[in-house]
């Protein structure tokens, strides 16, 4: 299928998207490490506080399983959405940028691409850095800040797809970092 057959494309470029993870790791740091220290401080001892070597040295390692659960999610998300199920979704990597992909092959709708596309940085990144808060886990909110920011191309797709009309489709670019935007009547005109 030609490209102008597929529908209007969207990409991000993949060097403004890391420099985008550079600003939401900064700003998601100062958000959840202020309140991290003004809730703790004091409570626990320093060494508490930050956690011993043990909690570090697993952290790390788990990281990069992390990263493969990030795309895990965006697929088994995706397939929830997807009329084909799991058998719209594939995975690979984008050895270039070293960057591990889900990719759903069919066009979904806008809210159900948006759902897969946020819902790693949900699950990996904002709620254990809710939980961390909570507990009083530096290792955990470092990890959750990380998955926040690994999610920064995620949220630029999702921000761009709140400026489309909700009643379109989306179909994921199988090679680049965007997506294929189906304007309705395309989508209407496609099931006949």
């Amino acid at each position: 299928m030609k490209e102008q057959e597929i529908g209007r494309k969207v990409v991000i470029d993949l060097g403004k998207a890391n420099v985008f993870a550079i600003v939401i790791m900064v700003v998601s740091a100062v958000v959840l490490l202020v309140p991290f220290f003004l809730i703790w401080h004091g409570r626990k001892d320093i060494v508490e506080l930050f956690g011993g070597p043990t909690e570090w040295f697993i952290v790390l390692p788990v990281i990069v399983v992390g990263i493969v659960v990030h795309e895990l999610i965006h697929g088994l998300t995706w397939a929830c959405y997807a009329k084909r199920g799991w058998k719209s979704i594939s995975f690979g990597v984008m050895w270039k940028m070293l960057t591990p992909y889900c990719h759903c092959d069919e066009p979904l709708s806008i809210p159900g691409y948006m759902m897969g596309a946020m819902m790693p940085c949900i699950v990996l990144g904002i709620i254990p850095s809710i939980v961390a808060l909570f507990i009083g886990s530096l290792p955990l909110l470092v990890w959750g800040i990380f998955f926040i920011s690994a999610a920064a191309g995620d949220i630029w797709m999702t921000w761009l797809l709140t400026k489309e009309d909700p009643k379109n489709m989306v179909l994921d670019h199988p090679t680049e970092a965007g997506f294929y935007i189906i304007e309705e009547e395309e989508a209407l005109a496609g099931q006949h």
